[in-house]
């Protein structure tokens, strides 16, 4: 019996899971034709994390995220310092990791790219021993980001301009918070901001390029500080991105670490944890882990990974 090559976390409440019609049956004829040997698990009366830990018991040298995301970095943060690899089958709604790897959103070619893919191994950042995957936002954005969840699911006009309203109102009434930012080789320094984000490696500029990275390997961390957030910034700021320049907007600074906590008078925090909004205890102490994480590459898209 030819041994087991997949174990296929599927997400089927991920974004776009319903929209696209994939379930447990279509995903298994798309790896039957390909002529690769997958379990796929889509129990979604179970959760999450007993469905990891079944994963990670499995024969299967790749454990693949069918999902967002969510799902992708919860299967990270398990699969780290372990000898299986990670494989993303892109069905959330930002997908930002199957992007930075060049993974084809499209699942038939997600699926027919793992037959020839390629391990390459990533960075992968940490906050008070969490594993997070692209970043951690502390401030504005994670209130913002509370109010997506109304309109999850949904594509009425009536959604969108209400979630626009929400929007602005934030952005109207935000406060600037006192931070003290204290650098693994750096000075500790006390700073009002709008928002702090830490990711893993940095962003790139480029027209068109939103949040996007080219190398995930650099074995450091990002540190964005928006000192302040009005509309006229707004405005500024999204154009600076449409053209590939945002990186010296006045709002804003950018530093590279390698560790640095951050720290507030409140001992709980709410932050955007790679997307989805969560509560952590102060201080968030962040640390870059190198080369900590194997994933497989699209086969054209490896020399393109490695030498960025």
């Amino acid at each position: 019996m030819p041994e087991l090559s997949y174990y296929v976390i599927l997400n089927a409440n991920a974004g776009t899971a319903n929209a696209t019609g994939i379930d447990a049956t279509a995903l298994a004829r798309l790896f039957e034709a390909r002529g690769l040997l997958a379990a796929i698990d889509a129990r979604k009366e179970l959760p999450l994390s007993e469905r990891i830990a079944d994963a990670m018991r499995s024969e299967a040298p790749t454990v693949v995220a069918a999902g967002g995301d969510g799902t992708i970095t919860a299967l990270a943060a398990a699969l780290v310092g372990s000898d299986k690899n990670l494989a993303i089958l892109p069905l959330g709604t930002v997908n930002a990791l199957a992007k930075d790897l060049h993974v084809p959103l499209e699942i038939s070619e997600a699926v027919a790219a793992l037959a020839t893919g390629e391990t390459h191994r990533i960075d992968v950042g940490e906050v008070n021993g969490r594993i997070f995957l692209h970043k951690v936002v502390i401030g504005l954005i994670p209130g913002v980001a509370a109010g997506r969840e109304y309109i999850r699911g949904r594509q009425d006009t009536a959604a969108k301009i209400g979630f626009l309203r929400y929007f602005f109102r934030r952005l109207a009434r935000a406060k600037r918070m006192a931070v003290v930012i204290e650098p693994g080789e750096g000075e500790r320094r006390i700073e009002r901001v709008q928002a702090i984000a830490v990711a893993s490696n940095s962003y790139d500029e480029g027209v068109g390029r939103f949040f996007s990275r080219q190398s995930l390997d650099r074995g450091t961390l990002t540190l964005y500080v928006l000192h302040h957030f009005n509309m006229r910034d707004f405005l500024r700021l999204t154009t600076s991105m449409l053209l590939g320049r945002w990186r010296d907007d006045e709002a804003l600074s950018v530093e590279t670490v390698n560790s640095v906590t951050i720290n507030m008078r409140k001992d709980l925090v709410k932050v955007m944890f790679d997307g989805e909004v969560e509560t952590l205890r102060t201080p968030l102490q962040f640390a870059i882990r190198p080369k900590a994480l194997s994933v497989i590459v699209p086969a054209e898209a490896t020399a393109t990974v490695a030498a960025a």
